[in-house]
């Protein structure tokens, strides 16, 4: 069995690793990570989420001089919010206090970057367009730089970076350890590595033929008549994510089914290419911290957002292309956990089920949308469970003389039970609140008749 001890890194990072929780490496860190240590040029041949950063950050790492404050190590990205993600993933694999790494992109001051670099930075992270912008000004010097890593090249290319990525390249002193990661090997890149990399391994991890077994994937059948959204709800409260990234088209509907969800009382915010870099990286922040517990996305989140034990993803809108849909599903169900990719279909858009059943070899679920009696049942369970949980804590015996009390005029049992229905009514979602109907019905309402107005004003009903 692999260990990162085996792969050559030294004692005090594996231990450090323990502490974060990684214990055993992943296929891509055990078939690059002594390459790099070896001083060789790689290119690794990856999908997103297997572990590809650490695969590249922890040679660095060991071989970083912490006492140099010249940049020796330079990671090009193909985003913004991938250049914070792996700068952050790099500082939190580092035990050194003395490690500076420091993000570079478009949309954040460059005068507060080149004070920074002034003071001192080991390792840079950045998008193409901004480095070239800092060597410009002659505020990044690479002449010390060691290594230079492109993550996500195939990404990187695909939006127009080549000539970029070149110049960068070209400014890199010549004995520099260079790495190139990528999810395909498209001719640009292997011309690119012909061109910059000396006598490169390949290594490959193997694109998986069906959807990873950890990733549950399940669709729901829109009725006809319904809006996604009303859909939507009665499916939350079923599944009650935890954690979710729910993705949509286009920015206009980000914003609507936001605000939807907000109203029905949920925890949500919304992420797309309208907000700012300041209201991203605030959004984000509060994400991973659990202050919001959902984000409606478009697709610009899918190589953004990089989130530890999200629950779910939800394909509110499936998109088109196939690799948009693996992207998006793949943001759960990471580093061996279990995850859920929920799509909402209408009948008309089942062809598209097959299309990703036919390429994963994988059936979906395909699921009704839950009864009220269902999510009552659901409700029910976790408020047993919650029931149970307060009978063991420390708390309960603050509530014993208000039982005491009561109990002279009632009976414990039907006490117990009338707390029971306050948490139970408190706790029921606001789209079921007041509703009088036998929890037995369908989430299915009956039609509503439609009004207009006539040219003097009146409503009328038809």
């Amino acid at each position: 069995m692999a260990s990162f001890t085996n792969l050559g890194l030294s004692e005090a990072r594996v231990q450090h690793l323990k502490k974060l929780g990684f214990t055993e490496p992943t296929a891509i860190q055990t078939q690059a990570i002594p390459h790099l240590l070896s001083n060789r040029d790689v290119v690794g041949l990856a999908q997103t989420g297997t572990g590809k950063t650490a695969a590249f950050a922890l040679p660095i790492l060991e071989q970083v001089n912490v006492s140099d404050r010249n940049v020796q190590a330079l990671v090009l990205t193909p985003t913004r919010e991938l250049a914070m993600q792996v700068s952050q993933a790099i500082q939190k694999l580092s035990s050194d206090q003395r490690l500076r790494v420091l993000a570079v992109y478009g949309g954040q001051a460059i005068d507060r970057q080149l004070h920074q670099l002034k003071r001192g930075v080991q390792i840079v992270v950045g998008t193409p367009g901004r480095v070239l912008d800092l060597l410009g000004r002659r505020g990044l010097i690479l002449d010390q730089l060691n290594w230079l890593v492109l993550d996500e090249a195939d990404e990187m290319l695909n939006m127009g970076f080549i000539q970029d990525v070149e110049k960068i390249l070209s400014h890199a002193p010549g004995d520099r350890q260079t790495a190139f990661f990528s999810a395909t090997m498209a001719p640009t890149i292997r011309e690119l590595a012909a061109k910059f990399l000396k006598s490169p391994v390949t290594v490959t991890v193997e694109q998986q033929k069906a959807a990873p077994a950890r990733i549950n994937q399940t669709a729901y059948t829109v009725p006809k008549g319904w809006s996604k959204a009303r859909a939507l709800m009665p499916i939350l409260e079923m599944e009650d994510p935890e954690s979710a990234l729910i993705f949509v088209r286009t920015r206009r509907t980000a914003g609507e089914l936001t605000r939807q969800l907000q109203a029905a009382g949920h925890s949500v915010d919304e992420y797309h290419g309208d907000l700012s870099q300041s209201q991203r990286e605030r959004l984000l922040l509060r994400f991973r911290q659990r202050q919001i517990r959902w984000v409606v996305a478009t697709d610009i989140a899918a190589r953004g957002i990089h989130v530890d034990d999200l629950t779910h993803v939800i394909n509110y809108e499936l998109p088109d292309s196939l690799d948009s849909y693996v992207h998006r599903i793949g943001r759960t169900g990471r580093a061996g956990k279990e995850g859920q990719a929920i799509a909402l279909v209408h009948p008309l858009e089942k062809y598209k089920l097959r299309q990703v059943e036919k390429r994963f070899k994988q059936p979906i679920t395909l699921c009704n949308i839950p009864t009220r009696a269902e999510i009552a049942a659901r409700h029910l369970q976790k408020l047993q469970s919650q029931v149970r949980e307060a009978i063991t804590s420390e708390r309960v015996a603050s509530f014993l003389p208000i039982v005491a009390q009561l109990s002279e005029e009632y009976d414990s049992r039907t006490i117990a039970a009338a707390a029971l229905q306050m948490a139970y009514d408190q706790a029921r979602p606001t789209w079921m609140r007041g509703d009088s109907s036998s929890d037995e019905e369908s989430v299915v309402a009956k039609p509503q008749k439609k009004t207009r107005r006539s040219s003097r004003g009146r409503v009328q009903t038809r």
